[in-house]
């Protein structure tokens, strides 16, 4: 059974910085993919960014390319997210996913889910 666990969300004013943290135990990290999502009040759960089991590719929504970014950490069974220039509409609760095989960005692909961390940004 993989368990995920996201850390690092909290108030941050727009323009600030933080990082979320996913901690995946229960089985090698490196065997899954592993995806970002958010989920607004009153909106569906969107995509913001995947990362394969090596690191070396990833993908980003639109609306976050150049101000995040995904890595992973194999070794530690850490997965984050560097979240820069935040902007009052990346308010939501942030989750971590993984699969296996292929890192996709549609939320059913994914098999396992953190219980995720709010993230509010204030103007």
């Amino acid at each position: 059974q993989v368990q995920l666990v996201e850390s690092g969300g909290g108030l941050v004013q727009a323009g600030g910085s933080l990082r979320l943290s996913c901690a995946v135990s229960g089985r090698t990290l490196s065997t899954y993919a592993m995806g970002w999502f958010r989920q607004a009040p009153g909106k569906e759960r969107e995509f913001v960014a995947s990362i394969n089991w090596s690191g070396i590719s990833t993908v980003y929504a639109d609306f976050v390319k150049g101000r995040f970014t995904i890595s992973r950490d194999n070794a530690k069974n850490t997965v984050s997210l560097q979240m820069n220039s935040l902007k009052l509409e990346d308010t939501a609760v942030y989750y971590c996913a993984g699969r296996l095989g292929l890192h996709t960005m549609s939320p059913y692909d994914y098999d396992y889910w953190g219980q995720g961390t709010q993230v509010t940004v204030s103007s």
